[in-house]
Formats: structure tokens, C-alpha cells, sequence
């Protein structure tokens, strides 16, 4: 579709700037009477330059030279304005002058498209999140250093085959914050980063086509460690002599019957702490990972570790005197160590097993598990969703009284005759 009345290309040159009898040469584009001038690097004299032609009038070698670059200047120029049209973008001087140079749309790089995204990203990402999105980007820089042997590519060069080069690298070589190669769902989160970023570049119509699109992110399920009843009693009644172990089972014990992620907890402050509906104590917060609102009744053993901490929090801001988050972890790996447990025991294993033992295995819904965590997905509360062999054992034996109240079945007598 033509959407400008006029078009022309002419070059000039300009006398203002003339040095040692050399005077450069310009480009300029105008449409419906608008201008844009480009420089095109090159210099004439004067008296060489022919102002009716717009060519150099000198029939040296050089002269020729510079005639067959001016005309595929034009061609070039020409075919920007076509291009454009066959887009359906509106025309404009600046339009065909940002399309030549290679500053349009059509010419974003990789780069650029990093770069505006974690630019546009700052005020909707957390921190956090939006770190980890910097460390895909060095990820990036050096692959593209190390294996295509540039700083960037454009955006148009971005494909099945870069991605799965991409994929390999990132496998085998060594991690920035580890001298070991990244692991399976490490591999995966980096080119999933990569893959959003792909899809913005698609809502902008910086590409054409989703490069991902013939590709699956492959993550690996593991079984996420809680503890059990019992060994949630062996850790609460466990005496320490190390202060900071006390203190990193006391939080942990907190967010086992809260729910409460690590950094949620470390943010709590005494007015998170409010009389809720049923006249009880709740804790009314919002997460921090996802803003959702969180409202949790708050269990006896929850209320006894506020009250033990209640006058001993330094800062009067603080709920509970919490470590950092290596520190705590640190020293919940010493307490599993020394208790005989079995796991590997960080702050996160406390959100599991209040997910998993303290509400699920009791029969709270998965709904209700839902809100109390802060999800905004049912899905994702699934993840924590173990049902325990001891409530299976339970359910069905329910199920077994229902079915056959008068006791034994024939099959259970056989099995047990069997057995004997």
C-alpha cells in the first residue's frame, strides 16, 4: 500500500565542510516534503563534482569508483522504500534512512532485544528474578564469544540451530559460579529465559517467527525433601548449645507450620501479625516472589517461637531474629548432620513440609494448601501435593470399613491363610 505522495533521493555536497579542497558527500531522502540526510563517507572536490548528474564528473579510476557506489546507494535506497511498502509500514524519510543505516526494527540484535527487556523488565520483575535474567545474558555473551566468535548477532539470525548450540554449551561448559557444568533443569531455566525473551521480540515484530517453536524445554521432575512427623519431632525437641543452630531450627520450625518462604519470613513485622476472623492470631502478608496476598491462621507451635522471640528481636522492625539465608541453610545442614537425618536440609524444605505433613497428609484440601502457600495457580501447588503411605493406608482403610463393614474380605482371608 503507497502511503506517501512523493518520493526522491539526491546526493549533494556540502560546502560548509569543506577541508583541503575535499567536500563530503551526503544522501537525502525526502518524502511528502519531509527530509533525512545521510552521510555517506566519502569526499569529491569540488570542481570534480558534476551538479546537474549528482555524480562525480572526473573519469579516473576513482571517479568510476565512487559513480558505481553512488548508484547502488540509490539501488539500496530504492529498495529500503520498497521493502517498506511491501510491509505495510508507514513512510517516511527517517523510516528508509533507520532502515539502510540498520537501526529499524528489522535490524535488532540479540543484544538490543536483552537489553530492552531487562531495561522494560525492572519495575515488574522481582530482583531477584530479574538477576537471574543478567547472569542468562553473560551466559549469552560468551557463547556467542567463544562459539560464533562475535559480540552479537541480529535478531533474524536467531534459530533452531542457535539454540540447540546454545543448549550443548551451556551443558558442557563451566558454570560461572561453578567450576561444574550447569545440571539438566539449570540448562533449562536459562534457555527458558531466553525463550520469553524470544516471545517479546515476536510481540514487538522484531522477528516474524517464534525461533522456540520446534523446541521443548525439558525439565526434570525430582522429589522434593520434607521431613516427616517424626522427624519433625526429633528436630523440635533437639536441645543446641550453638546459639545460631537454636535460632535456624526455631525459624525453620516457624515456616514448617506457616508455610512462609524464607525471604517472607525475613520481612515479617509485628503489624503482619493481626486478630483474624475467628478472633485467633493470623499472619496477613503478601509474598514476596509473586505479590499475592497470603493469610495464614497461625498454629500453637507458630505462636510459641513469636513469643520466645518476642523481646529478644534487635530491631524493633523485625518479627524474628533470622540469618541470612546462607547462614541459616549453613547451619540447617550442621543440625541434620548432627540429628542423623537424612536429608539434605535447607529453608525451603520447610515450605515443603507444610505443604506436604503438616496440611495435605492431615486432609486440609488442596485448595485451602493453595491459598495458605500464596500460589496463583492450583497447578503449581500440585508440585508439593505427595500423598504420605501412612494417610493412603488411612483413606483406604476408611474405604475398606465403608465397603465391608462386617470386617475381613475373602481375598484378605486367603492372602492371610497363605501367609500362615
Amino acid at each position: 500500500m503507497q502511503t506517501s505522495k512523493t518520493f526522491t533521493i539526491h546526493f549533494w555536497i556540502n560546502l560548509t565542510k569543506e577541508h583541503n579542497n575535499l567536500v563530503p558527500i551526503y544522501a537525502r531522502i525526502t518524502v511528502d516534503g519531509k527530509r533525512a540526510e545521510i552521510s555517506l563517507k566519502r569526499s569529491i572536490s569540488v570542481t570534480s563534482w558534476d551538479t546537474k548528474t549528482k555524480r562525480s564528473k572526473s573519469r579516473s579510476e576513482e571517479g568510476k569508483v565512487l559513480n558505481i557506489y553512488l548508484d547502488r546507494v540509490y539501488a539500496n535506497l530504492l529498495d529500503c522504500h520498497k521493502q517498506l511498502i511491501d510491509e505495510s509500514k508507514f513512510i517516511t524519510a527517517q523510516a528508509i534512512k533507520a532502515r539502510y543505516l540498520g537501526e529499524d526494527d528489522q535490524h535488532k540484535t540479540l543484544m538490543d532485544l536483552v537489553s530492552y527487556h531487562n531495561r522494560n523488565m525492572k519495575s515488574i520483575l522481582k530482583p531477584g528474578t530479574l538477576k537471574n535474567y543478567y547472569t542468562t545474558e553473560r551466559y549469552l555473551k560468551r557463547f556467542l564469544k567463544r562459539k560464533i566468535k562475535t559480540s552479537d548477532i541480529y535478531l533474524k539470525q536467531l534459530s533452531y540451530r542457535f539454540i540447540i548450540d546454545f543448549e550443548q554449551f551451556l551443558r558442557n561448559e563451566k558454570s560461572i559460579n561453578d567450576a561444574q557444568p550447569l545440571k539438566n533443569n539449570g540448562v533449562m531455566k536459562h534457555l527458558e529465559r531466553l525463550k520469553k525473551m524470544s516471545k517479546l521480540a515476536l510481540r514487538l515484530e522484531w522477528i516474524e517467527k517464534d525461533p522456540f517453536i520446534r523446541f521443548s524445554l525439558n525439565f526434570q521432575k525430582h522429589e522434593r525433601s520434607f521431613l516427616s512427623i517424626s522427624e519433625m519431632k526429633c528436630l523440635e525437641e533437639a536441645v543446641f548449645n550453638i546459639p545460631k543452630h537454636e535460632i535456624a531450627r526455631d525459624m525453620f520450625v516457624f515456616a514448617c507450620y506457616t508455610g512462609l518462604s524464607y525471604i517472607d519470613v525475613k520481612q515479617l513485622t509485628k503489624d503482619n501479625v493481626v486478630r483474624g476472623i475467628d478472633g485467633n492470631f493470623w499472619i496477613y502478608s503478601k509474598r514476596e516472589k509473586t505479590g499475592e496476598t497470603v493469610k495464614i491462621p497461625l498454629l500453637d507451635k507458630a505462636l510459641q517461637i513469636l513469643e520466645k522471640y518476642d523481646k529478644n528481636v534487635v530491631d524493633n522492625n523485625n518479627l524474628l531474629p533470622i540469618y541470612s539465608n546462607q547462614k541459616t541453610n549453613d547451619s540447617l545442614k550442621e543440625i541434620a548432620s548432627d540429628l542423623k537425618i537424612k536429608k539434605k536440609l535447607s529453608f525451603h524444605v520447610a515450605r515443603h513440609t507444610f505443604a506436604t505433613t503438616i496440611t495435605l497428609s492431615n486432609g486440609v484440601p488442596i485448595e485451602t494448601v493453595s491459598k495458605l502457600l500464596g500460589h496463583t495457580k492450583l497447578s503449581t501447588t500440585q508440585i508439593y501435593a505427595r500423598v504420605l503411605e501412612q494417610k493412603l493406608s488411612n483413606d483406604m482403610g476408611i474405604l475398606r470399613d465403608k465397603l465391608y463393614p462386617n470386617g475381613q474380605t475373602l481375598v484378605s482371608k486367603n492372602i492371610a491363610n497363605q501367609q500362615n
